[in-house]
């Protein structure tokens, strides 16, 4: 069961490609926003860390704002490749020393997908948030999903993701996250 279970200790949030340029065509990108600020947060607050890739930055702009103010400058890496899982990716995991990746983005079926595909592949264990994922197209993000589930990735939520990170209510953590997520 450890597979499908998220521990503080072991987990790290990777933040693909929510981008200035990028987010006005895709669907549900104020929930994706939005689950990806609880996301942060509740990363913050259980002391997890937090990198972000962008994409081609110079084309697509930055982080949109309301992402870029809760992520430390030093942990968004910019890339060319569709896949995150980059050099400097790769090394910051390493350092961290972490097996599971929770991971949020855009486009599910493009970056996510191969990122996703690239770090099972590595010995990862990855959780990709669905409430927390976009594509252009709902039948591209079905798509992306189905993909990365039959790799191995498990599919799951925000909030699924959050109260297993949390594991029991009445704590300092608990009252912030659950203020969050109402």
């Amino acid at each position: 069961m450890d597979r499908f279970t998220l521990t503080r200790e072991d987990t790290v949030l990777l933040i693909i490609d929510i981008q200035e340029r990028l987010v006005p065509v895709m669907k549900y990108k104020d929930q994706v926003i939005r689950n990806t600020q609880i996301l942060i947060s509740g990363a913050k607050e259980m002391q997890i860390p937090v990198l972000a890739t962008e994409q081609y930055p110079k084309g697509l702009g930055r982080t949109v704002a309301d992402l870029l103010e809760l992520i430390d400058e030093e942990q968004i890496f910019s890339k060319n490749s569709f896949t995150a899982y980059t050099a400097e990716i790769k090394e910051a995991l390493e350092k961290l020393g972490k097996r599971k990746v929770l991971v949020t983005g855009m486009e599910t079926h493009v970056c996510v997908f191969q990122t996703v595909r690239d770090l099972l592949q590595d010995g990862y264990q990855v959780f990709a948030v669905q409430d927390a994922l976009a594509s252009r197209s709902k039948e591209n993000y079905r798509n992306g999903l189905e993909q990365m589930a039959s790799m191995g990735a498990i599919i799951t939520n925000t909030e699924t993701a959050v109260f297993d990170l949390l594991k029991v209510s009445g704590t300092p953590e608990f009252k912030v996250m659950s203020k969050l997520i109402k």
